[in-house]
C-alpha cells in the first residue's frame, strides 16, 4: 500500500499507523501495536523501558496507550509525515538523536542521583528526578536541554492519550474536530 496524502491524513485523524508485521503492512493504533508486541525499529529495549517509565510519570496511562510505539514509529517516518511535537518546533531532522540523547541523559542522571536506571526507580523517586530536569539542567545532565526534553515528551504523551475523539471525551469535553474521524484510535 502506497502512502498517499489522503491515506496519511485519514489514518492520522483516526490514529492508525502503518506497522510492518512479517513483511506485511498492517494499520494499527499505537495501543494495538503495544498489545501485539510489535518490535520497535529505532529505539532499543532499554530506551523503550525508559521512555515508558518516563511517560507514566508525565502522563499516567501513556505507556498503555502505546507511547513508545508512537514515538518509535514516528522516528522512522519521513520528516514531512512525522507527528512528533519536535517537528512543529522547528528542530532539524533527524529526531532520533534528540530522543535517544534525552533518554540516555535521564538514565545517566538517575544513576548519579539514585544509583539505578530510571525505569528501576519507584514512582516517587522517578517523580523527583523529573522535577529536577524539568526545571533546569541539573549538574551532570548530558543531553538536550532538560526542560525542553520534558516539554516535548509531555506533549507527545498527551497526543497519544488525548489526541483522539475517545481521549478528548474521556476528559468530559465535547469533541469538536473540523473533520471528524470515523473511529477513535484507542478503540
Amino acid at each position: 500500500m502506497a502512502q498517499t496524502r489522503r491515506r496519511f491524513l485519514r489514518n492520522a485523524g483516526i490514529g492508525l499507523l502503518t506497522f510492518y508485521v512479517s513483511g506485511c503492512e498492517v494499520e494499527l493504533t499505537p495501543q494495538e501495536a503495544r498489545e501485539r508486541e510489535i518490535a520497535h525499529r529505532i529505539l532499543s529495549d532499554f530506551e523503550v523501558s525508559t521512555l515508558n517509565a518516563l511517560g507514566e510519570i508525565l502522563l499516567p496511562g501513556s505507556a498503555m496507550a502505546g507511547l513508545s510505539h508512537f514515538v518509535d514509529h514516528q522516528l522512522g517516518a519521513s520528516p514531512e509525515d512525522c507527528l512528533l511535537m519536535l517537528r512543529y518546533l522547528g528542530v532539524a531532522t533527524p529526531f532520533a538523536p534528540f530522543y535517544q540523547g534525552g533518554l540516555a541523559a535521564l538514565n545517566d542522571f538517575s544513576q548519579i542521583e539514585a544509583k539505578r536506571t530510571f525505569a528501576d526507580l519507584n514512582p516517587s523517586d522517578q517523580t523527583g528526578i523529573v522535577e529536577q530536569f524539568s526545571q533546569a539542567n541539573p549538574d551532570g545532565w548530558q543531553g538536550p536541554p532538560g526542560p525542553f526534553f520534558y516539554f516535548v515528551l509531555r506533549n507527545d504523551a498527551v497526543d497519544v492519550v488525548y489526541g483522539t475523539k475517545k481521549g478528548v471525551e474521556s476528559l468530559g469535553i465535547p469533541y469538536m474536530a473540523h473533520i471528524e474521524p470515523p473511529v477513535g484510535w484507542n478503540g
